[in-house]
Order: C-alpha cells, then sequence, then structure tokens
C-alpha cells in the first residue's frame, strides 16, 4: 500500500532497521550536514552503502522540532520508498502502459478493463480542507488578518560554510502553465533572505521559468499595432532580458505599458515540505511539460495523491504535506541568491533570481521538516539519479528505440556524463543517437556522451574504460557541439551557454572508412570454464 504521508514513510524506515533517531543536539547550522554527509558515504562500494536514514530530535534554536535527512540515501531506501524490489520494475510498468498488447478476442478485451481502471486511479484527488493535515495550524499575514507569518521559525539547514545563507533544500514547488492551466512540480532550492522572502532557483531551462516567462510574454501583448507587432514586442523583450533572467537596462526598448504590466504582474506559487516519498521524489523526474508531475506520483504509489486548495493563491498541494508555503513572485523582480555548495562538489556562484514573497505558511502539529545536503559524490541525491536513470529509459527509448541501456554515474553528477549502449545497424549511428540525446529535454545539458555496441555493459564502468581506450581514434571518433549546459557548469565559457562532446566507441565498419581488420576480444573456451566451474572450490584460491 502507498505511504499516505512522510509519517507513514519514517514509520517504515523505523520498522526496516532504515532509521537512526538522533536525540544529541544538533545545530542545523553545518552540523547536520556534516552528520548527513558522512552517514551518506558511509559503506561505499558495497551492499551497505548509504548509510541510515536520520531523524534529528533536538534541534539547537528550535525547541520541539525535528529534522530528517538522507531518507533516499541507499539503494534499499529507494527502493522502499517507490515500494519495489528493484527499480527495473517501474520501469517494466512503464513500457507496459507505452507499449500495450493489442487484445485478439473478447477475453483479452475484457482482461484490459482492470488495467484501464488502474490507470485512472492515478490522477490526483481534490479533498475538504477539514481533511486535510497540512491545514491543521495556518498562519496568514497582518494584512490578511493573521498575526503575521515567519519562515525563520523553520529549521532551515545551513549546509556548507561560504553559502548565501540558508536553503530550503527539498521543497516540491507548484506552479501552473499560463497556456495550458497543467501544473508543475519541480523541485528547486530557495534560499531564505528573511522571514516572509527566499529565492527561486528555478534554472533557465526549468518548466516553472517556462511559466514566468510566458507570462513576461503576455505582459508584451497589445503594445504594438498587430499580430506581428505583439510578437516582434515578445521577441525583444526575451532579448532584452535574456529570457526573464536579467534587470531591464534603463535604455532599454520596451514599451512603458509592457514595463508597467511587468511591475504590476505575478505569478503564484506554492511549495510542499515533507510529502509521503513518491510525491517527493516526482518533483525531480523530468517529465514533459504535458504530463503533470502529480500524476506521475500517483502511478509511482498505485494510489491517486490527495490535493488540497490554497488558502490565498489558486493551486492545490498535497493536502497530508508537513509544510505548506504560498506566495508569489514578482514578473520584474530579481535578487541575488548564492552561493550555494552544490552537488558538483563546488560551490554555485551568486547570481540574479525571482524572489518568493510568502503569503501564508500552514503546517501539520509538530511538524517534520524534510531536507537534504549536496555535495561531492556519493549522497543521498546519487541514488534518486539512478532511480531516474533505471525509471525513464522505456522513455527515452520511445524517442530512440535503439538504446539498450544507459548509465549516468553519479560520479559525474548525471548531467555531465551519458554512457549509452545501442544495437547500432547503420554508418554514422552512433553520433545520431548523440544527437538525439541531446535534443531531448533535460537530457540537453549532457555535457559528455558516450557511445558502445551492444554487448557492452555500460553499468561496469571499467568495461566501458575498455572501450573507449581501446575502440577510438580521438580525431575521428570525438566530436563537439555548442547549446545550452547546466547552469551549474562553472567550466562553460558562458552562464548557461557552452560546448558539449560525443564520443563514439562503438566498433568501426567498413561502410564508416575503417579498411584495416578489427581484432576479436579476448575469451576463453567455454569447455575450459565449464570445467573450472567445476573444481574451483577444490582449489581452494577464493576465500
Amino acid at each position: 500500500m502507498a505511504y499516505n504521508d512522510l509519517r507513514d514513510w519514517i514509520k517504515q524506515l523505523d520498522k526496516e532497521g532504515e532509521l537512526r533517531r538522533i536525540r544529541e543536539a544538533v545545530n542545523p547550522y553545518l552540523e547536520m550536514a556534516e552528520i548527513a554527509d558522512r552517514a551518506a558515504k558511509l559503506g561505499k562500494g558495497t551492499g551497505a552503502a548509504g548509510g541510515s536514514a536520520l531523524l534529528f530530535e533536538n534541534v539547537v534554536g528550535f525547541p520541539g522540532a525535528k529534522v530528517l535527512m538522507n531518507q533516499f540515501g541507499s539503494e534499499r531506501r529507494m527502493k522502499l520508498a517507490l515500494e519495489v524490489e528493484s527499480l527495473d520494475e517501474i520501469a517494466e510498468r512503464i513500457r507496459a502502459l507505452i507499449h500495450p498488447e493489442t487484445p485478439a478476442t473478447l477475453m483479452e478485451k475484457l482482461k484490459l478493463l482492470p488495467k484501464l481502471a488502474e490507470v485512472g486511479s492515478f490522477f490526483p484527488k481534490l479533498i475538504a480542507a477539514k481533511d486535510a493535515a497540512c491545514k491543521q495550524v495556518i498562519h496568514r499575514t497582518v494584512e490578511d488578518g493573521g498575526q503575521g507569518i515567519d519562515l525563520l521559525k523553520l529549521p532551515v539547514l545551513t549546509t556548507w560554510p561560504q553559502d548565501g545563507g540558508p536553503f530550503i533544500t527539498l521543497p516540491c514547488v507548484v506552479t501552473r502553465d499560463p497556456k495550458s492551466g497543467k501544473r508543475n512540480m519541480g523541485m528547486y532550492r530557495m534560499q531564505v533572505y528573511d522571514g516572509q522572502t527566499t529565492g527561486m532557483h528555478w534554472q533557465r531551462q526549468k518548466n516553472a521559468a517556462e511559466h514566468l516567462r510566458d507570462r513576461l510574454r503576455a505582459a508584451a501583448e497589445g503594445t504594438s499595432q498587430g499580430d506581428a507587432g505583439d510578437l516582434a514586442a515578445r521577441v525583444d523583450l526575451m532579448a532584452v532580458t535574456a529570457g526573464g533572467t536579467a534587470a531591464v537596462a534603463s535604455n532599454a526598448t520596451i514599451p512603458a505599458t509592457t514595463l508597467t504590466t511587468m511591475r504590476e504582474g505575478r505569478m503564484e506559487v506554492a511549495v510542499a515540505i515533507g510529502t509521503d516519498p513518491a510525491t517527493t521524489f516526482s518533483a525531480i523526474v523530468p517529465a514533459p511539460p504535458e504530463v503533470e508531475e502529480y500524476l506521475i506520483a500517483g502511478f509511482l504509489r498505485g494510489k491517486p495523491v490527495e490535493l488540497v486548495q490554497c488558502e490565498t493563491v489558486d493551486l492545490q498541494v498535497p493536502a497530508h504535506a508537513e509544510y505548506i508555503l504560498e506566495g508569489y513572485v514578482q514578473l520584474d523582480e530579481l535578487r541575488t541568491e548564492g552561493p550555494f555548495g552544490d552537488h558538483t562538489g563546488f560551490y554555485t556562484m551568486q547570481d540574479e533570481y525571482p524572489v518568493f514573497h510568502v503569503t501564508c505558511i500552514s503546517h501539520r502539529r509538530e511538524a517534520i521538516y524534510a531536507a537534504t545536503v549536496v555535495g561531492k559524490p556519493p549522497m543521498e541525491d546519487a541514488w534518486m539519479g539512478k532511480a531516474v536513470e533505471r525509471i525513464f529509459l522505456p522513455l527515452m527509448q520511445l524517442t530512440l528505440p535503439e538504446i539498450v541501456d544507459v548509465c549516468l554515474p553519479p560520479e559525474a553528477v548525471f548531467h555531465n556524463l551519458m554512457i549509452v549502449s545501442i544495437r547500432k545497424s547503420y554508418a554514422g549511428h552512433a553520433r545520431k543517437v548523440m544527437n538525439g540525446i541531446w535534443a531531448m529535454g533535460q537530457a540537453m545539458f549532457t555535457k559528455c556522451v558516450i557511445v558502445v555496441d551492444e554487448d557492452c555493459d555500460v553499468q561496469n564502468l571499467a568495461e566501458v574504460t575498455l572501450r573507449v581506450a581501446n575502440n577510438i581514434d580521438p580525431e575521428r571518433d570525438i566530436q563537439f557541439t555548442l547549446g545550452p549546459v547546466d547552469t551549474l557548469d562553472h567550466a562553460s565559457r558562458m552562464p548557461n551557454y557552452g560546448s558539449k562532446m560525443g564520443i563514439d566507441a562503438t566498433r568501426k565498419w567498413a561502410a564508416e572508412g575503417f579498411t584495416r581488420p578489427w581484432p576479436q576480444m579476448l575469451k576463453m573456451e567455454p569447455s575450459v570454464v565449464a570445467k573450472v566451474d567445476a573444481i574451483w572450490k577444490k582449489l581452494g584460491i577464493e576465500g
């Protein structure tokens, strides 16, 4: 059965021996992060890698508060979170959905009915406020008739010494597409500036950032004569604001009416902290914009996510979350955010990002704050990334069916290296796959793509290294291209724009201009292997 909320999940972690309760006094300023970092790195390279989930029950400066960390920090806990024996189980469920068998008989058609009913159960369900645990305590602004709101009362962590301040690190940020009306839920760090505002670090190419840009484009409409004039005004606005990421210069060619609309314009935002594990995980999946993450969470849980209407914004949020923050960002407002110790193992430098103004805070009684720390791998996010890799392989294969398997090594922080095995069918096939990956949603950020033949196990990095080192002629088999890169890439020539590399480590064909003989890889005779297998234990060589 699906976990109803974070507390159900904590009970299961406790039952499975996966939870360590920390009753010593620990400070959310650096100390919790250091403890969680050490726990995440325990047992590296073994079946016990990742340590335990941690529930801090004595938080310095926050009497009565509890903080959960490292909840996804091992392969076993990731499987427990998604309630599977193997992460590939979910991939198989996805394959069954996107490649259903065509029923040939009436009986086979009838057997499909339960599957159709199951799909219907994935859609989120709106419940009454009185039944929503997140509404147990509600704090409103003084202007809204309340006694005020104060983010500083939450035990928000500062995780690294040079961080710009405390950051909310595990939020489910909810926005709405102004064109389609669909909701998006993403995970973007939030620097707490004061009791009422935070930064909103949605990177330029993320869905929530696009929602903001659509509102900016709408602000330019009606300022020129005719549709062509509106289109030109939108293009101009995107150019002078770098897609909504830079303030408008005083000499910009933006009509005064557009500037006024921008200054008065707002985009509503809601944030859930501490949801059931499948819902939190769904916030990081690279879903296409037309698919709501609430639907993905329902699919993973096998049960709909219960939602409740917000108090001050027209958005719906997970009804049983520990904390809900409601508010808005102004279309024309940016503020310096960072530095932040990031999952690359380096600090992300300061940059300008939208400001989130909080209009309401609601939470459960004795709320549990969920957080994570990112840094040099392996850390908790390594296992979340591995789950994304396995679960979304079938969706990659929809576009590139020649893909056999993929590997995103955590040491390359996922977006810096993708290893792909393919069924090579024609000359230049590996290069076609590289370009296909760079054109595929969030995979466009992949700095380096390595393509190998289908007989190479991409999960075996030693085997991949052998193939790459032996199978390439660097001048011939490495290609470079330019395009968008991850905001966290500190080495690119410009922020958000730089080069990428593809390596064709497949066997080269005569059809590709390779005229020399290609040697066979070493392999022992099967009869010899079988004979040695039969006497191996008697030899006493192994333990």
